[in-house]
């Protein structure tokens, strides 16, 4: 370790931070590596082996030197983020000065260093930290605190330091676009970022989906795998893939309104425990749950299938007993296992599963369920995180979403709307109707007719770019949908052809109807209706032209109306109609006011 710190070995690697509204690099993170091919070369080992050999502070004082020495010689523009531990603030030769005159040498000014404060557990605890930061501030430096919902000592530290810079903890920005709990956390982080001040950092941005979400939050900064790699030589320009992922003129769509065309599933209850061969013994069994008490079931299988469930509070509570240890610890955990567990495919509905438990035993509400694929173990649920979901699924369709659909309604279809014109982004508005329905509704009985609007619901879903497209539903047989998708219109009459393909099979084959019924019309005339089709009207939504959702809905519902009446007209197509309203805001509203 002294030769490592007398010789010079240590290599600064440095990872850009790109100011996402700037659409600059704003500066570099260093990092340091330990000397290559050596069991010091990766941080934690080497700052381990430091703790370890009692020579920390100097291998702090080290990597600084190295670093400032680095990236000055790189020539390397920007910011540069120094990792410092809290007591090395305190540490004389950087109160003294010595840092600031190695900085005058490298023809470095101290604004554009920012201290980036990790171990932040005790940071508050320390005494003089407060002292300390006044005078690193008052010299010209910034101060960054790492890893923002690690642990609420982050959030005391955030409120009693006011730093410039926070870093989100990488476990909220990894599979943020998928994940509305993350979406939310991430939400309120900004709102307390924009009430002190400070510039968020998302760390940990490794996939373009995510990338996407960040940047149409507003957050301020990212870093990243997808953007670049700590490097010896980092990028000193934008890398190409994140150039055109910021000129994407599109807004990627919050993970609860992406992920509401998509039905809730046992899928996304999965936990995922590593399970027993059927060949393992009960003394392995009880070395599980004695090595992890959050342990309650452990899963049986056999090869990739499962067999059993094993239950914590059973299997101790057998062997408790004098001697049971002894006589069947050596002997197979199917001994004691559930021959005869709860198993549900992924694919299955919430609604489904909790109607499975409410049916099944009652153990299996403390045991929970295997979930598989395609007959393939690949996690446990419980009856616990079920709850859950089906509370937070109420809640949610109470506040917003359509009961029947479960499709957001008309207050996220406005607010999407005006999200969409603030932005400045060009979009295709699309009102969805159902044509002679209500006919069909009264003949065929209403939960024929609720069918019909949930098989639209289902089939918009499916013919839209999920992570683009809005789909909404206004109420009974109308649907709306924002479209950002280029070839939206094609989308537009492959739901029109699909709608009259799946109405038709909807129709057995010894019902009237087939091509159309007979009915009787509101004056109670016996007249031929034909089966229900769908029509489409869409306006396109330039940039500045409409001001309010208010407006784009009502260009839209006439474009929905000239869809209706031209599928209508003699010597159309009778399997429905997509009608394009080419008009713009001003010319549509003096048409109206005629």
């Amino acid at each position: 370790m002294r030769r490592v710190l007398t010789d010079g070995l240590l290599l600064p690697v440095f990872q850009p931070i790109v100011d996402l509204r700037a659409r600059a690099i704003l500066g570099y993170e260093a990092l340091i590596r330990g000397p290559r091919d050596s069991a010091l070369h990766l941080p934690d080992r080497l700052f381990a082996a430091a703790k370890a050999a009692g020579l920390a502070l100097e291998l702090e004082r080290a990597c600084r030197e190295a670093s400032l020495r680095r990236f000055a010689g790189l020539g390397l523009g920007g910011r540069l983020f120094l990792n410092v531990t809290p007591s090395c603030l305190l540490d004389p030769q950087l109160m003294n000065g010595q840092t600031q005159s190695l900085l005058q040498e490298l023809g470095l000014p101290a604004n554009r260093l920012v201290l980036e404060l990790t171990e932040n557990q005790r940071v508050t605890n320390l005494p003089g930290i407060h002292e300390a930061l006044q005078h690193y501030r008052g010299r010209g430096f910034q101060i960054a605190i790492d890893d923002l919902g690690e642990g609420f000592a982050n959030l005391r530290m955030w409120s009693e330091l006011r730093p410039e810079f926070v870093k989100i903890d990488k476990h909220f920005v990894h599979g943020i676009a998928d994940d509305r709990i993350k979406y939310h956390f991430v939400r309120a982080m900004q709102d307390l970022a924009e009430i002190c001040n400070a510039s968020l950092v998302a760390e940990g941005i490794e996939r373009r989906e995510d990338f996407d979400c960040i940047r149409d939050m507003g957050i301020a900064c990212g870093q990243g795998y997808f953007i670049a790699r700590p490097a010896v030589e980092p990028p000193r320009y934008l890398p190409p893939a994140v150039v055109l992922a910021l000129d994407r003129q599109q807004i990627s769509l919050a993970p609860a309104l992406a992920g509401a065309t998509r039905p809730q599933s046992a899928r996304t209850l999965l936990r995922v425990i590593e399970p027993l061969p059927c060949g393992a013994s009960n003394d392995q069994a009880i070395a599980r749950f004695e090595a992890d008490p959050a342990l309650y079931v452990l899963p049986v299988v056999n090869g990739v299938h499962p067999v059993g469930m094993i239950n914590r509070h059973s299997l101790i509570d057998r062997f408790a007993r004098p001697f049971r240890r002894e006589l069947y610890g050596s002997k197979s955990c199917e001994m004691f296992m559930d021959h005869a567990p709860l198993i549900v495919d992924q694919a299955a509905s919430i609604q489904e599963l909790a109607m499975m438990l409410a049916l099944a035993p009652k153990h299996y509400l403390y045991d929970g369920f295997i979930v598989t694929g395609e007959g393939r173990y690949l996690g446990v649920g419980n009856s616990q995180d079920l709850m859950a979901k089906i509370t937070e699924m109420q809640i949610s369709a109470a506040r917003y979403a359509n009961p029947l659909t479960q499709l957001p309604g008309n207050v996220p279809i406005n607010e999407h709307i005006d999200r969409m014109l603030l932005a400045g982004i060009d979009f295709v508005a699309a009102y969805i109707d159902i044509d002679n329905f209500k006919p069909f509704n009264d003949n065929f009985g209403y939960r024929r007719g609720d069918d019909v609007i949930q098989m639209l619901g289902r089939l918009i879903g499916e013919a839209v770019e999920a992570r683009q497209d809005f789909v909404g539903h206004i109420g009974g047989d109308d649907f709306f949908v924002v479209f950002q998708s280029p070839d939206w219109e094609m989308r537009c009459w492959q739901m029109v052809a699909s709608f009259a393909e799946r109405v038709d099979a909807m129709i057995g084959p010894d019902e009237p109807g087939r091509q159309g019924y007979l009915a009787e019309n509101r004056r109670g005339e016996m007249v031929f209706h034909a089966l229900p089709t769908l029509s489409v009207g869409a306006v396109r939504i330039r940039a500045g032209s409409f001001e309010s959702h208010r407006e784009v809905a009502a260009a839209a519902s006439v474009a929905k109306k000239q869809a209706k009446k031209r599928g209508r007209e003699p010597g159309t197509p009778g399997g429905g109609n997509v009608f394009v309203e080419r008009r713009g805001a001003a010319e549509l509203a003096a048409n109206q006011l005629n």
